[in-house]
């Protein structure tokens, strides 16, 4: 079952597509970056995130489940019992009142802000810049029969010009302001949609304390993040509130929530194949993605995928392998959560 589910997936994923001419081009986007940096050309960062992600919605939903985000882990919890329990403490943080207008800023495929509209009812405005998850967002929103409440715009995060100033009691981002180019210009846009008073609530990939930029080792993992992970650039913490007080924001609270409410779990374990039942997500143990890799090869020889589906599943394990290394080092987390306030 899990095997036709997966190759389905990958045929629906990259029919019709240069896969492996796409998987060489997306490899390549630091040099891009850098080169329009030094000749003052054109690098757009959006396309290749977009690039990024058109290439493994799929697999990371396949990989991870509906909800694409981190979360504190508890012993004997499950990875999606975790997720639903953090969704909640951020809903609480917000301290949301029913009828507000709320913006979720890089929504995904919708799995947060369904849980928002109908456990705090209110309204939510999805924000997105990639059409595959829009399409799938309305799509559920649909299905859950929460269309009503729920609206999905296509946007890039650094211009809403589209969308006015003050149009929102409250916000949040949920690893979604890190594929940015500028997290400065990423939070003075959210800055301008929310109202005067509004709560902004944020979880970011950053780099920790412990991150030596003298240790060539640190500096290769983190470079090895950024390319798999399409990440411009990976802040501290401290870089992180210095971005949200110059958009304007007051910071009420900002921290590294890995091991947070006796969360003892490392972050990065469900990829790392020690924690939890992984029936649900396949791609979450290091063996059963090497082992894919060799298999989709296989699977291209007799059609069963489409051209270059391995590069795509290598693509994945390295992205996995990545955070791994980070976790492991201790100079990584995805998991740096703000509570911020635009000032009445």
């Amino acid at each position: 079952m899990a095997l036709r589910r997966f190759t389905g997936t990958v045929r629906a994923a990259h029919r019709g597509s240069d896969v492996p001419g796409r998987v060489s081009d997306f490899e390549r986007w630091v040099d891009r970056s850098a080169a329009a940096d030094a000749d003052s050309s054109e690098y757009d960062h959006t396309d290749t995130v977009n690039e990024f992600y058109d290439l493994c919605n799929q697999f990371m939903e396949l990989g991870w489940g509906e909800a694409l985000q981190f979360a504190p882990l508890a012993p004997k919890e499950t990875l999606e019992h975790a997720i639903s329990r953090h969704q909640r403490a951020m809903i609480a943080k917000l301290r949301l009142e029913p009828g507000m207008d709320v913006v979720d800023i890089g929504c995904g495929f919708g799995a947060l802000m369904r849980r928002v509209a109908t456990e705090a009812d209110v309204r939510v405005v999805g924000i997105n810049n990639n059409e595959h998850q829009l399409e799938q967002a309305r799509l559920r929103n649909r299905e859950a029969g929460l269309d009503r409440v729920i609206d999905c715009r296509k946007c890039n995060i650094m211009d809403m010009s589209s969308i006015g100033e003050g149009s929102f009691d409250r916000g949040y981002a949920i690893e979604s302001t890190c594929h940015t180019p500028s997290r400065a210009k990423a939070y003075a846009e959210i800055f301008r949609i929310l109202k005067p008073g509004a709560l902004f609530w944020g979880q970011e990939m950053c780099m920790t304390d412990d991150f030596d930029p003298a240790s060539a080792e640190h500096r290769s993992i983190k470079q090895d993040l950024m390319l798999h992970i399409a990440l411009k650039e990976i802040p501290g913490f401290a870089e992180v509130n210095l971005a949200l007080e110059s958009a304007g924001f007051e910071v009420l609270e900002g921290s590294d929530r890995s091991n947070s409410d006796g969360c003892t779990v490392s972050w990065y374990a469900p990829m790392a194949g020690r924690y939890g039942k992984w029936g649900s997500g396949i791609m979450r143990v290091p063996r059963v993605r090497k082992a894919l890799v060799g298999a989709s090869k296989a699977a291209e020889v007799v059609r069963v995928l489409p051209r270059g589906s391995a590069r795509v599943v290598g693509l994945m394990n390295r992205s996995a392998e990545a955070y791994i290394s980070g976790g492991r080092a201790g100079i990584f987390t995805p998991l740096y959560c703000f509570l911020a306030r635009k000032p009445a």
